[in-house]
């Protein structure tokens, strides 16, 4: 489900038609947040740590509505849920694209994408079909080879992308606590560094929930 936001009375107007016009719409910011709870309690239950951070990101990617925008045929809609189409690794070093249906229990989130993970895993290319290609999702990636302080993303400019994407590197200690880095790529014509500051702090409040 979705709605039209109309643009004669949205406060983005002219942001949203300013930016539009750019060969690279896209602005990013790169930082790291604390992880530390989210870790232990992902080992608690025994579940993969990487399924546990996606679930919560997805989580506050769902509660900031900027994040739920999207531009189709040059209108911006805002989607009801929001789902994740994540880059899933292979043993032979290459990877294959997914779709992880957004589930609000954490069990179920888990069980059904551990299923695709598995899936992949055993396939081979690239898997874009129709699912992976919705837009009604978060692309993501995970770097766990590598603590990154900035990214860039491969981009064709002469497709119109809205789709907001988010990247998770090598976790590592600093002092007491394990930090996540995180880099957040969206059009700026849908939202502010406010608004990427907003994911983030709801991200974080996932992450260290009691």
């Amino acid at each position: 489900m979705r709605k039209e936001i109309l643009l004669d009375s949205w406060n983005r107007k002219e942001h949203f038609q300013f930016f539009s016009g750019f060969e690279e719409p896209y602005f990013g910011l790169v930082t790291d947040v604390d992880c530390t709870k989210a870790y232990k309690r992902a080992k608690a239950q025994k579940v993969s740590f990487f399924l546990y951070y996606l679930y919560q990101s997805l989580r506050a990617v769902n509660q900031v509505e900027a994040f739920r925008y999207r531009i189709e045929n040059e209108k911006v809609y805002c989607y009801n849920q929001i789902h994740a189409s994540p880059t899933i690794s292979r043993d032979d070093h290459t990877f294959g694209f997914s779709f992880f249906e957004y589930k609000a229990c954490l069990s179920e989130f888990i069980e059904s994408a551990s299923q695709k993970v598995a899936a992949v895993q055993q396939s081979s290319g690239l898997g874009l079909n129709a699912e992976t290609g919705r837009i009604d999702v978060i692309h993501y990636s995970a770097v766990p080879w590598v603590r990154f302080t900035g990214l860039t993303h491969a981009r064709s400019f002469t497709y119109k992308d809205s789709v907001p994407k988010i990247s998770f590197g090598k976790y590592h200690k600093e002092g007491e606590k394990l930090l996540l880095p995180v880099a957040v790529y969206v059009h700026h014509g849908l939202m502010d560094a406010y608004h990427v500051g907003q994911f983030l702090e709801v991200f974080g409040d996932w992450l260290n929930e009691e």
